[in-house]
């Protein structure tokens, strides 16, 4: 089982090698063929063009796309709502315990107008 789980580590981690190596590549030919002739700009190494997509991903969030957290959101109010009186006591009870005394004055959320 041990062994399973190292040889797909191995190959994610290898799959994110290439990835990034081809990514580096194209964003170094991009910027060599583009910035030059636009801007009179410099041209770039490897390691440039991949210290530029670190930092896009930094300020832009990335290439995977918006998280989707407020589906989450809209899904756990649902759940209150459909919850009764006494199990939203116990709900209650329970996050108190968990989250010390500083949220014991804690009311419900706020239900959003539909």
């Amino acid at each position: 089982m041990r062994r399973k789980w190292l040889r797909r580590g191995m190959k994610i981690a290898a799959i994110a090698t290439v990835a990034a190596t081809a990514l580096g590549f194209v964003v170094m030919n991009l910027w060599n063929w583009l910035a030059p002739a636009l801007f009179a700009g410099r041209t770039i190494t490897f390691w440039q063009a991949l210290a530029l997509l670190v930092l896009s991903r930094i300020l832009f969030g990335g290439f995977r796309g918006r998280p989707r957290h407020h589906i989450a959101w809209r899904r756990g109010l649902e759940r209150w709502q459909a919850m009764t009186p006494e199990e939203r006591e116990k709900f209650r009870q329970g996050w108190r315990g968990g989250c010390g005394e500083r949220w014991a004055g804690s009311t419900e959320p706020k239900v959003a107008a539909e």
